[in-house]
């Protein structure tokens, strides 16, 4: 079973692509380092304060991978510095 996240956040207080960037590496490196995840900036890399971060995990039961997407999902809203607005799940 293969599943993805799909999240558009925005990013608030990011005043420059640097200030962006800085806050997407923090929360792509965590989420990478602690849970059993693919994560990528998938598109508005060019806009400040827009982002969209794709989660892709594998694994050998939908319930499983359902729980690991919510855990990075849980990770991502706890972080103070971005706000994800739209989130769409497909399932492979």
């Amino acid at each position: 079973m293969i599943a993805v996240a799909t999240c558009e956040c925005l990013i608030y207080d990011a005043q420059s692509l640097k200030g962006k960037r800085a806050v997407l590496k923090s929360i792509i490196t965590r989420l990478k380092q602690r849970l059993n995840i693919s994560v990528s900036e998938t598109d508005f890399q060019d806009l400040w304060q827009r982002t969209e971060i794709t989660i892709v995990t594998v694994a050998s039961d939908r319930v499983i991978a359902e729980k690991e997407l919510n855990k990075a999902l849980a990770m991502i809203d706890s972080t103070p510095e971005i706000e994800r607005t739209i989130t769409n799940f497909e399932w492979f």
